[in-house]
């Protein structure tokens, strides 16, 4: 084939989008199949049952408006649309979450680097961690006297643990020949902590973090649902006192919204931590 003939032939291959969107119809393929006969099997479950319990073409007829249309709408205090709902409850995890973040690594890095620590908190931590969320929100109420306040701190301590077990598995995994390497280097700690350890434990530290945040959207949404002022587990609790003929669409229409917020906060922590280990690449 001459020069010009392969010239021709290169121009008549397809272009790279085609196969980029035809990667994307097929990722896309599975789940909205599957999700598709879901909805039409609950549709045609609850018109055939003949219960009150709503399909989903009832549930966006019966909360379109205004919870579909004007997710945003304040009609003052606590009567607010689920987009304002769903602010005040990530209001209320990224308090929580930091918080957790902070002290959840700084005491991973300790428990990881000293064993004597380590022995001494793993059986504390090994009964404290497996305490369900709700029963620490009793006794916050207590300290704090505040139900916002106790809902963060619910928050918190449901998803410091995943943090710090993480931290601390990461360090004890770092590979030997690193640390020779840097005691070759005679590397300082700063130098050690930087260029070898936090590289090292990046993977570690961010399923934690990864974990960790899906545990405290999973408490706040139950903490609002006893003891707070707005937010979308509050939402969910009340409309189900509100007992009225469209309680269950909203429920069920908030319940989709919290898992929708809490997949993406796994996408995001997940996105971030890949480019941490990526060294931003």
């Amino acid at each position: 084939m001459t020069s010009i003939q392969a010239t021709t032939a290169n121009r008549r291959r397809p272009a790279s989008p085609p196969r980029l969107k035809g990667r994307l119809v097929g990722s896309l393929k599975a789940p909205v199949v599957c999700i598709g006969l879901t909805l039409l099997l609950w549709q045609l479950v609850c018109q055939i049952g003949g219960g009150d319990f709503p399909g989903p073409i009832e549930v966006i007829q019966q909360t379109w408006d205004p919870y579909i249309r004007n997710p945003f709408y304040d009609d003052g205090g606590t009567a607010k649309g689920l987009g304002w709902q769903i602010l005040i409850s990530l209001q209320r995890v990224a308090m929580g979450y930091s918080l957790a973040a902070v002290v959840g690594i700084s005491a991973g890095l300790a428990l990881g680097l000293n064993a004597f620590i380590r022995k001494g908190f793993d059986p504390m931590i090994q009964v404290l961690r497996t305490v369900p969320p709700l029963a620490w929100l009793p006794i916050s109420l207590l300290i704090f006297g505040q139900a916002d306040l106790a809902a963060v701190f619910v928050s918190f301590i449901t998803a410091v643990w995943p943090i710090v077990l993480n931290t601390a598995a990461g360090i004890r995994e770092v590979p030997q020949d690193y640390i020779n390497v840097a005691r070759v280097l005679r590397l300082g700690k700063r130098s050690y902590l930087t260029d070898v350890l936090i590289p090292a434990t990046a993977p570690y530290v961010f399923t934690g973090l990864r974990i960790a945040v899906g545990l405290a959207w999973l408490a706040i949404v139950a903490a609002e649902m006893l003891k707070a002022d707005g937010g979308i587990g509050f939402f969910i609790w009340d409309a189900y006192n509100a007992g009225g003929d469209t309680s269950t669409s909203q429920i069920i229409l908030a319940i989709l919204y919290v898992g929708i917020v809490g997949l993406l906060l796994d996408r995001l922590v997940a996105f971030v931590g890949d480019r941490v280990s990526q060294g931003g690449n």
